[in-house]
């Protein structure tokens, strides 16, 4: 939302709105000139927003958000994040970058590729790049033609309202099953999407996913394995860096090395670097960006490092990712203990994935438990975080407070610290890294 929100303000538009929480994000906005209020009272909209605005907002509020509700009953034309984008991109070349995860960190290397390539650029990705410190992303004008980067969500079925020239397709793992009846919904939908791709168009879909094309005038690619039309070979790590060489169906090229680390930032990059070659841009070019390429924040972002602890953050909330996330971090720092922080983000998705997520949070080799984020929910009896710690098979384990988080922490005996989730746990980010730069004497 925020990127839309600058897009408008950079378009000369006076941007208002609501967020639950002040956060780092929200006062750089209110920097750039947008009114921000942080309660759910009609009162604080702007009068003069009400008669003529655009009213945008995204399906993630909660049903019973009362200035949602007051502009339904105006009855208002309120629209969906998706929808908007769907129109700014409607007459623009665009990639779309969809997948229940790897979308944001995938959608931000094409956006870096192309930058760096020269290329005129527009991108909305949903995260904080590290290399330009926005989750917008704007191109020179004079540089050609413009490609609008996306990162297509699949919750409500909003990337639906997108038609691309080129879609990639990270994971289809199912989630959101709030939204989708069950696992061949969610796949088909995903299909669905596949298939609003533009005619003469491409689909990357990295190959566990089950996508299907009906249609003889686009192409299907997959990448990741070694049956795919793009795949890595002697992967290895050096110098600390992770790096590879990429078969694709015309050539090899060697020695790609990631700034960003883990195997599953290699299948990202993979993706980035088919529709890099697919827009042409040449091959060296696109491994210097790769190489270039710092990350997403929440994404392995490394808040704190120093010879006695290195503290890592991430926006992990699916099974899958935390799995991907703490197997990195196993790999980076091997024979070093891991202590995990991680905030379940849902009851509903708790609930679908509970053991799941167990398995995947007794990779580290300690935890701690915050409660369950509701977000939009409202509890659901018998799903609590505490039923989800007994599941998880670590001897040293606890359900803690967030109240209580930074005093737990003191004196912390670990060599790796990382905060995991999606909904709250970033207000802990700097107040974790005061604490290290403090034990330290920093």
């Amino acid at each position: 939302m925020s990127a839309l929100a600058r897009w408008f303000r950079r378009n000369g538009y006076h941007v208002a709105g609501y967020d639950r929480t002040r956060t780092a994000l929200t006062e750089q906005l209110e920097a750039e000139g947008m009114l921000i209020h942080y309660e759910d009272d009609v009162k604080l909209i702007p009068l003069t927003f009400i008669d003529d605005a655009l009213i945008v907002y995204t399906p993630a509020i909660p049903a019973d958000h009362k200035e949602l509700n007051y502009f339904k009953a105006q009855g208002r034309k309120l629209w969906k994040r998706s929808e908007i984008l769907g129109m700014i991109t409607e007459k623009v070349f665009t990639v779309a970058v969809a997948g229940t995860h790897g979308k944001t960190t995938t959608s931000s290397m094409v956006a870096h590729i192309l930058k760096y390539a020269g290329k005129n650029v527009f991108a909305f990705v949903g995260g904080i790049t590290q290399n330009y410190k926005s989750n917008l992303l704007i191109g020179d004008k004079k540089a050609g033609k413009q490609i609008m980067v996306v990162e297509a969500d699949e919750y409500d079925r909003s990337f639906l309202k997108l038609n691309p020239s080129i879609a990639v397709i990270t994971a289809m793992d199912p989630d959101h099953l709030d939204i989708y009846k069950d696992e061949s919904d969610f796949v088909e939908t995903f299909n669905l999407f596949a298939g609003q791709v533009k005619e003469e168009g491409v689909v990357f879909a990295q190959k566990s996913c089950p996508v299907k094309i009906q249609s003889n005038n686009k192409t299907l690619k997959f990448y990741g394995t070694t049956d795919s039309d793009f795949f890595p070979v002697n992967k290895r790590i050096e110098n600390g860096y992770f790096t590879y060489d990429l078969k694709t169906p015309s050539e090899t090229f060697t020695n790609i090395v990631l700034g960003v680390p883990g195997d599953h930032n290699v299948q990202n990059s993979i993706a980035a670097f088919a529709v890099g070659l697919q827009l042409g841009i040449p091959a060296e070019t696109i491994k210097n960006a790769l190489k270039e390429f710092k990350g997403v924040k929440r994404r392995f972002d490394y808040i704190y490092r120093s010879e006695k602890i290195t503290y890592i953050d991430d926006y992990a909330h699916h099974p899958t990712e935390i799995k991907a996330f703490l197997s990195a971090v196993k790999e980076v720092y091997k024979d070093k203990k891991v202590t995990a922080v991680f905030q379940p983000h849902l009851f509903s998705r708790t609930r679908d994935f509970m053991d799941e997520f167990a398995e995947s949070l007794s990779i580290a080799d300690a935890l701690i438990l915050l409660d369950i984020y509701p977000a939009r929910e409202l509890p659901i009896p018998g799903i609590t975080s505490s039923v989800l710690l007994d599941k998880i098979n670590l001897t040293e384990k606890r359900l803690v407070a967030k109240s209580e988080l930074i005093k737990i922490l003191e004196g912390t005996d670990t060599d790796v610290l990382v905060t995991i989730g999606a909904g709250d746990i970033d207000q802990f980010v700097e107040p974790i890294k005061n604490l290290l730069e403090k034990e330290a004497g920093c």
